[in-house]
């Protein structure tokens, strides 16, 4: 015990506060500044009003978002037309997705245009949105992608989607207990996350 007294009694007396204290504060810093870059925004960059994230910098790939670091902004509105391919900071990138709730709650949102290119769209891309409140019930697509099946499907409910669908977005079919079966065609090459889920 007396050992172990001395060797922390001397190692407290060897200690230099200030350059301990001026540590501390510079790791603050860098944290603060660390997450002050991240909370500023999670596109990567706005083109014409639409935002992006790169999701292949080798494919040269991008998915469409929503601004900054939370969906709730209602930054988009009326006519949205994406693009099939967005050109940034000299390197021209191919639209292939749309992010999970990219255009969630945007209420003045009227209608999308949505390129071929477009092969995987994120869960509730556009809930809330008047494009989708618009749509009559059933499955309602977003361009070549299977986005959801609207309103309340009936028991015992078989879909054949239509040929040339890309992809089936995410949690397309959630909880969607009366599906007993489901003819998805050839040309599907994506199929979200939670689609089938219930």
């Amino acid at each position: 015990v007396h050992v172990f007294y001395l060797y922390f009694r001397v190692n407290i007396n060897n200690l230099n506060i200030d350059k301990i204290m001026k540590k501390l504060k510079s790791l603050l810093l860098t944290l603060a500044m660390l997450l002050c870059s991240i909370s500023a925004g999670a596109h990567d960059f706005e083109v014409d009003g639409i935002y992006y994230n790169i999701t292949d910098s080798e494919k040269l790939t991008v998915e469409v978002t929503y601004r900054g670091f939370s969906y709730n902004y209602e930054e988009y509105s009326g006519d949205v037309v994406i693009p099939e391919s967005v050109t940034y900071e000299s390197k021209t990138y191919s639209v292939t997705s749309i992010g999970d709730k990219t255009f969630y709650n945007c209420s003045n949102l009227t209608s999308v245009t949505i390129p071929d290119g477009v092969t995987s769209i994120g869960y509730e891309a556009f809930d809330g949105t008047a494009w989708y409140n618009n749509q009559p019930d059933g499955v309602v697509y977003a361009g070549k992608v299977a986005y959801k099946y609207k309103g309340t499907m009936p028991s015992n409910t078989s879909i054949e989607l239509a040929e040339g669908t890309l992809g089936i977005a995410g949690g397309a079919f959630y909880n969607c207990s009366s599906l007993t079966s489901i003819t998805i065609p050839n040309s599907v090459t994506s199929i979200g996350g939670s689609a089938f889920s219930y």
